[in-house]
């Protein structure tokens, strides 16, 4: 009789830590794959002209990835993904060169995103933007 409960135990046992373990597998998938609520992409980022100076950049996160606003010397407005089309990082803004450098494996960029050298496969995106009443709206 006292195996039969043993048994019973450690049968109820091994049940509770194999629907643990599939807990653990499925959950992150689910979210992996599920939308999220409220979706970023529909939300716009607002901008005062007057923080992005000639020759400047702006980083700010769009759409939950890094984007940047550039005045370019010219007084033109430039709204660009800041993720590198190569693995992913982002970009940083050489100030005095007017160009974008990648600093995981060197890939240059001009202002408008254009590839330059290095391995990126293609431009930064660029981001749809408007300018009313001293305001730059992304998105």
């Amino acid at each position: 009789m006292e195996n039969s409960s043993r048994r019973k135990f450690l049968g109820l046992c091994l049940g509770g830590v194999a629907a643990a373990a599939t807990g653990a597998v499925i959950y992150p998938v689910y979210q992996y794959l599920a939308p999220q609520a409220g979706s970023s992409s529909e939300k716009k980022v607002v901008i005062p002209e007057k923080d992005v100076p000639e020759g400047e950049a702006k980083f700010f996160e769009f759409a939950g990835a890094s984007a940047v606003l550039i005045r370019t010397r010219q007084g033109g407005l430039i709204a660009l993904s800041a993720v590198c089309t190569h693995l992913g990082c982002i970009v940083q803004w050489e100030k005095n060169k007017q160009e974008f450098l990648c600093p995981c494996h060197g890939g240059l960029y001009t202002a408008e995103g254009t590839v330059i050298s290095g391995p990126p496969p293609k431009p930064l995106a660029k981001l749809p933007f408007t300018v009313e009443n001293g305001n730059i709206t992304i998105g």
